[in-house]
């Protein structure tokens, strides 16, 4: 068997890596390794999980050093409408995901893209999925400014094994250091469906009583899920989903997805 200088680079770095399970700068390390087999200009690592708030791991530091307001939002809420969080939910697996494979049909047309994703992600998103248990996700997502082309994509799914094992191994380290979540946890923000709480009570206040169901397919329209994208999440007929659609509109007084858009970012604030 052969064994090309490349190879003994990558396995030397891995070794490194290991190595550096326990140290404070590993998540850096790991990136940097990355980089220099793939180019990208944002990452963060994020726990996914269907009961809390996304934890926050580790991050790429911003120009000033301090934090990024557009993903202090992100953190409040807007993961809700995330491509890769929706996915996370609806199919617990690790892998390595692609934002083409995950995106909704109508998500470049939604307030979420227009106002969250291309401002702060830009053009493209890959992301290294570890799942945990039946509910936790340890996410690796890489951003950046191009399309990823096909030959960095088949870079990443070759590697794809050694950078979920690391992840996986970095865990126990992980939970031994202090985590954040963009604020203190609190029972309330630990408690499932917490947010579908929020929404409906603030929803409510408007004078708007809407049902479970209503707020379900209110999401997925901000997601940028078309009517037989919801139907088939839903299982409802996409005749249904029209219905809950007039019903939304009409109890609180709206006429575009930017005006529910509004609304839902006020739930996120209060």
């Amino acid at each position: 068997m052969t064994i090309a200088l490349g190879d003994i680079a990558w396995h030397r770095s891995v070794a490194q890596l290991i190595e550096a399970l326990d140290r404070p700068n590993f998540w850096a390390q790991l990136v940097r390794l990355l980089n220099q087999y793939v180019g990208f200009d944002s990452w963060v690592v994020l726990q996914f999980s269907s009961r809390q708030r996304p934890l926050v791991f580790a991050e790429c530091p911003g120009e000033d050093g301090s934090p990024d307001p557009l993903f202090q939002d992100y953190l409040k809420g807007l993961y809700l409408l995330d491509p890769f969080y929706i996915a996370s939910r609806e199919r617990s697996q690790s892998g390595l995901f692609r934002l083409a494979e995950v995106a909704p049909e109508h998500f470049e047309l939604t307030e979420y893209y227009q106002r969250y994703f291309r401002l702060n992600v830009v053009a493209d998103e890959i992301q290294f999925n570890c799942q945990l248990d039946s509910d936790r996700t340890l996410c690796l997502s890489l951003g950046s400014t191009q399309r990823f082309s096909p030959e960095q994509i088949a870079v990443l799914s070759l590697i794809q094994p050694w950078v979920i094992a690391l992840v996986r191994q970095r865990l126990p380290f992980e939970l031994a250091e202090p985590v954040s979540d963009g604020e203190p946890t609190s029972p309330l923000l630990q408690a499932p469906d917490w947010r579908i709480q929020l929404e409906a009570s603030v929803l409510m206040s408007r004078g708007a009583q809407l049902t479970a169901r209503e707020l379900d397919v209110g999401r997925l329209m901000l997601s940028g899920c078309s009517s037989k994208e919801i139907a088939r999440k839903l299982d409802i007929s996409a005749e249904t989903v029209r219905v809950h659609k007039k019903h939304i509109y009409s109890k609180l007084g709206i006429k575009s997805q930017s005006e529910l858009f509004s609304i839902f970012l006020q739930a996120q604030s209060v």
